[in-house]
């Protein structure tokens, strides 16, 4: 017979186990919301774009905890990669109105604003990456990885498997 401390350690350790999404490795990410065409980008594609070496940056929490370091990394822009995509706008003026929803394979979700990408220095540190540690995208576990390196905490806006990206406008 089990000690009853053991089996409930056990069930404890297999619930917590069962309640953690999985997360499925992507090789392309959808941009949908108000666009004039819906868009499937593959990692392939992103040979098309500038690669720019990131380098090291450390992940911290929303507590400024250190949670990791994402090593010898390389990416492209996000900005560079949106800016392929055309927007349902009738005028330049309300691009101040557009947020962008980026969404990964387990539901984790991060919003950024038209402005911040595309009008501040933040937009020049968003990245898709295409290498880390040595090992190219679609060879990454965790890929497609989306990393805004200037971030304060920067493990708030780090998505792993990122599979969807939405353009909103705000009402």
């Amino acid at each position: 017979m089990i000690p009853m401390k053991q089996l409930l350690l056990f069930l404890l350790m297999s619930y917590s186990a069962l309640a953690q999404k999985p997360v499925t490795t992507t090789q392309s990410f959808t941009v949908s919301g108000d666009v004039k065409i819906e868009k499937t980008i593959s990692i392939s594609e992103f040979i098309q774009w500038k690669e720019h070496t990131i380098g090291d940056v450390t992940i911290t929490n929303h507590l400024g905890e250190v949670k990791g370091v994402a090593r010898a990394m390389k990416g492209v822009l996000l900005k560079d990669v949106l800016q392929s995509v055309e927007l349902k706008a009738e005028s330049p003026k309300v691009f101040s109105e557009w947020y962008i929803v980026c969404r990964a394979t387990d539901g984790y979700k991060v919003v950024y604003s038209w402005n911040e990408i595309f009008n501040s220095k933040i937009g020049e540190s968003i990245y898709l990456v295409t290498e880390k540690e040595g090992k190219r995208g679609m060879n990454m576990t965790e890929s497609i990885l989306m990393i805004s390196t200037e971030d304060y905490k920067t493990g708030r806006r780090f998505v792993k498997s990122l599979a969807f990206i939405e353009f909103r406008r705000a009402n």
